[in-house]
């Protein structure tokens, strides 16, 4: 059984067939799905979709290429949701200074305060971290974001700074980047992550795994990604499915 941590269920490639994508992500043998939000309207309907379907569980928050025009109102209203039964986790918030579509002085204000948030709701954070590294890891220890825990998802970064993200209580979560042919170096990351630290994910409809890569990403197709990974550990796909859920289900307190 499989755990897809990290999906955008909500984005309109999904209009057309949600029900269908949702239903094949059961028969491929998934038993939950993290729905994860990154501005008040996507968090919004993250919690929607929670509500609607017994598999999915939602996240909450406002990530850095969102925050720019964030409003008080808007974190309030990200705050009440993240009170919501379903609502697992505080995410997707974090750095990113590869696209720059805000300006690093408000997404750090906007990362601290969610790391806040999360710490005042005792929930785990979901965090997106591009070019940031050392910003990122900093901003995690002096906001004490490891009383609470989280993951960095779509894991970026050399092994130096896996290694002191490691030495925190976060855990790891690589998507189907690598499957890629190319993968400079993920390889390497994955068979240094401990299986005990190891979480999966899609991001869909993003970085879609081999064999289907140029076609939209769903979380059925998290499977691929596991098995390119046990691979790499030198571990039964049935072992690693059974582990990274356990991981899971442990950090998102998951009753499935």
């Amino acid at each position: 059984m499989y755990i897809d941590t990290h999906a955008h269920l909500d984005f309109d490639a999904f209009d057309e067939d949600r029900d269908a994508v949702i239903q094949r992500a059961i028969e491929n043998d998934l038993i939950a799905i993290i729905t994860i939000g990154t501005s008040v309207e996507t968090s919004r309907k993250a919690v929607e979709l929670a509500e609607s379907y017994a598999p999915i569980f939602a996240a909450v928050g406002i990530h850095p290429s969102d925050c720019q025009e964030a409003t008080e109102a808007d974190y309030h209203e990200i705050e009440k949701l993240s009170r919501h039964e379903k609502v697992v986790a505080i995410g997707e918030i974090g750095l990113d200074y590869y696209k720059m579509y805000t300006e690093k002085p408000t997404q750090m204000a906007a990362f601290k305060r969610q790391i806040a948030l999360a710490r005042s709701v005792n929930l785990p954070i979901i965090v997106h971290n591009r070019e940031a590294h050392e910003d990122v890891y900093q901003t995690l220890i002096k906001e004490k974001a490891t009383e609470v825990g989280g993951v960095l998802h779509s894991f970026s970064g050399d092994a130096d700074f896996l290694k002191r993200v490691l030495e925190t209580n976060f855990f790891i979560s690589f998507t189907g980047g690598v499957t890629f042919k190319n993968t400079r170096g993920a390889d390497e990351l994955v068979k240094q992550t401990p299986v005990e630290r190891l979480l999966l994910e899609t991001d869909s409809p993003f970085i879609t795994p081999a064999p289907h890569r140029g076609k939209r990403n769903e979380p059925s197709f998290v499977v691929f990604t596991a098995r390119k990974i046990a691979e790499l550990k030198e571990l039964p796909v049935t072992e690693l499915a059974a582990r990274t859920t356990d991981n899971a289900k442990h950090l998102f307190a998951l009753n499935v």
